[in-house]
């Protein structure tokens, strides 16, 4: 009796599909320009005449139309905002220390809370046991 063992061919080749481009990125990703640069290629594209344009367009690797919307965030003064610092401004410190102050405000009135439910129970608790007490003694007393 023979056993027969079927194996799946070894192949050492790679599927084209599997090796990635090297010359390809996995994920595209926009071009951003800083404030200074959008300003210095304005300056030397509005000094050049059309051949001038063109070539200094293709060097760069610039679409007309990005100038012209850089034009218009000029005009209207976006270049300045695009040069300060992203995210939020810093906090004042009075805005801090305002903050700080209410949420400490906010954890001792809710202690102050929790300790007034403990003083009153506590006052039910001793009446009842006094009551308890002395309701104890008097029925003792009448049975003696």
């Amino acid at each position: 009796m023979s056993v027969t063992v079927s194996a799946a061919p070894v192949s050492h080749a790679v599927r084209v599909e599997q090796v990635p481009d090297p010359q390809v990125p996995e994920r595209a990703s926009r071009r951003s320009y800083s404030a200074k640069y959008k300003a210095a290629i304005l300056a030397e594209y509005e000094g050049l005449d059309k051949e001038g344009k063109g070539a200094l367009l293709r060097r760069e690797g610039l679409y007309t139309s990005l100038i012209s919307e850089w034009r218009k965030q000029r005009d209207r003064g976006a270049l300045e905002a695009l040069s300060r610092p992203r995210g939020r401004p810093a906090a004042d410190p009075s805005e801090r220390e305002n903050a700080r102050l209410r949420a400490q405000v906010a954890r001792l009135e809710a202690e102050l809370d929790t300790t007034r439910k403990v003083i009153e129970v506590q006052g039910k608790l001793s009446a009842l046991l006094e009551q308890l007490a002395t309701g104890g003694a008097t029925d003792e007393d009448p049975a003696r």
